[in-house]
């Protein structure tokens, strides 16, 4: 496998990397393509690495940093049976 790194591909390479780890992005038909290829343009333009971005991205949904916050259910708390 050839490096993906940014110093070992062209701007092209990087389109193409993009292009076949996303998919479909030509077809667009869900709406979430083009978030995603946003996502990625500091990779193709050759400003931030992948793993970069990925981590930055898994951040933030692991933690749920960028979530609403959670609230109680709304179910009737259980009474202890003494």
């Amino acid at each position: 496998m050839r490096s993906i790194l940014i110093k070992d591909t062209t701007k092209e390479e990087r389109e193409r990397i993009v292009a076949d780890s996303v998919g479909n992005i030509d077809g667009m038909c869900d709406g979430c393509s083009p978030g995603i290829l946003n996502m990625y343009q500091d990779y193709i333009d050759g400003r931030r690495e992948l793993r970069e971005i990925n981590m930055e991205f898994r951040r933030g949904y692991v933690s749920g940093a960028a979530g609403p916050e959670k609230s109680d259910c709304g179910n009737a708390k259980l009474r202890r049976i003494k």
